[in-house]
């Protein structure tokens, strides 16, 4: 193991919040590519011409949903390396991976040309895509966060979740682009483009996370355990280094993950469903155009992108828990709303709620980075929230646009079944919230003290 023990110059936290930003909104611009075309184009591409309108729906989202099934897996891997040797390696594996995915995606023939193998391929890149999401978050916020001043956690955590935004923006600007060349074009070769065009982005964030040093948590998490292997590790200390992360988080923070999991849940599947699930429903129900929708989500993530750093600010100093609190009791107000106005065909309606509902969903996502780590000892930190966040992808992510459109068909086509599960998730995320604070004061004051620092987190 090298030596990392020698004190070194501090990295701007700017500098790390913005190689994390960078990294995570290429990452995401791919990840929202693949929702937005399954909503729009791939049911035709991928599936039979003759198979039924909502068979072909469901099976698209359903290619979409497969890329879940491994982020809790990439999570753990990716969280083992990171809690052992370093967030920065990860940081720099996913990177490629998700980019050789989508870069591939965007050459797959359709299913006209080869038939079953289309779709089969499809699955294969979807599920490397989710492997290397899965490792993704938890590296991204632990740069941000770990190089925070105190009481700024939060903050800059927050740049981390901009990713999101910032990916979803360039992807729906992309889309909304190729479709000014006409539906045939779009249907024949315009969807193509904007996953060609992400080996463009990877190249960019391999250069910036390359000069990125690691976090400083790791050069004393190295220091504690190049101690304890001098010292024999023989005098029953409790080492701040885990052997097998996975397997410490599950035996003693098993709880932490549990709530985590459910607090998040508005904030990864309640997001498809105003998003993949409102774009489809727009679509196939309601017969909205396209880019009219586009163009509305395309602002929706311009104002996230504006919001997130103000609400995490706000979270430093009133309490990031109150802040997301007050996001998810907004997302039960709109829930209902945000359907109802797309059977009013008016624009106006129909964007205004799509900026106020993704205004409150900023309030969830923004400051869910600080709130996470700080649940977790640093030695197992990158695993413990990766499992939190990659395992409530799985069960409320990767199928909420499945299921979004299978609760709506057994309605008869009404939007109001997935309203209310949003509601309902909601309500029990505000719960779940609550509980993570208390889990991380009854942490703070019981834990053996490491030399290993804590976020620098505030209001909690």
């Amino acid at each position: 193991m090298p030596d990392r023990t020698t004190p070194r110059t501090p990295q701007s936290p700017f500098r790390t919040a913005l190689a994390a930003l960078s990294g995570t909104s290429i990452e995401w611009y791919d990840f929202y590519a693949f929702a937005t075309a399954a909503a729009i184009v791939f049911d035709d591409v991928f599936f039979p011409a003759d198979m039924p309108t909502s068979l072909k729906t469901i099976s698209a989202f359903a290619t979409f949903a497969v890329g879940f099934l491994l982020r809790p897996l990439g999570g753990i891997v990716f969280g083992h390396i990171g809690d052992r040797v370093g967030r920065k390696k990860t940081l720099v594996i996913t990177l490629l991976m998700m980019g050789f995915a989508s870069f591939a995606i965007g050459l797959l023939p359709t299913y006209q040309q080869v038939g079953v193998l289309s779709p089969v391929l499809l699955i294969v890149l979807r599920l490397i895509q989710g492997l290397a999401i899965g490792g993704e978050w938890g590296g991204a916020v632990l740069i941000a966060v770990e190089n925070a001043p105190k009481g700024k956690a939060t903050f800059f955590g927050s740049f981390a979740q901009l990713g999101s935004s910032v990916g979803a923006l360039l992807s729906t600007g992309m889309f909304s682009l190729m479709n000014l060349f006409g539906e045939a074009s779009f249907d024949s070769w315009g969807w193509r483009v904007p996953f060609l065009a992400s080996a463009v982005l990877v190249g960019i964030g391999l250069v910036v996370r390359t000069k990125l040093e690691d976090s400083p948590v790791m050069d004393e998490i190295h220091a504690e355990q190049k101690r304890n292997e001098q010292a024999g590790k023989q005098d029953g200390k409790q080492s701040a280094v885990s052997k097998l992360p996975v397997a410490e988080v599950l035996r003693k923070d098993w709880r932490t993950v549990l709530v985590g999991v459910f607090s998040l849940a508005t904030a990864t599947g309640g997001y498809y469903v105003v998003t993949s699930y409102l774009l489809s429903y727009g679509t196939d129900d309601r017969h909205l155009s396209e880019s009219m929708l586009l163009n509305g989500l395309s602002l929706a993530a311009f104002l996230e992108l504006l919001v997130t750093p103000f609400l995490a600010l706000l979270g430093d100093k009133i309490g990031s828990h109150k802040v997301v609190v007050g996001g998810l009791a907004g997302v039960v107000l709109l829930s209902i709303p945000q359907f109802m106005v797309m059977n009013t065909g008016s624009v106006a309606l129909i964007y205004a709620m799509m900026l106020a509902m993704r205004f409150v969903m900023s309030a969830l996502y923004g400051p869910m980075a600080a709130i996470l780590a700080e649940g977790f000892a640093p030695h197992v930190r990158y695993t413990g929230i990766s499992l939190s966040y990659q395992v409530c992808n799985l069960v409320f992510g990767g199928f909420a646009p499945v299921t979004a459109v299978g609760l709506s068909s057994l309605a008869g086509g009404a939007y109001w079944p997935p309203a209310v599960a949003l509601m309902a998730a909601s309500v029990i995320g505000i719960w779940c919230t609550l509980r993570l604070r208390t889990y991380h004061r009854r942490r703070v004051t019981t834990d053996v003290p490491t030399t290993v620092p804590e976020p620098a987190t505030a209001g909690v």
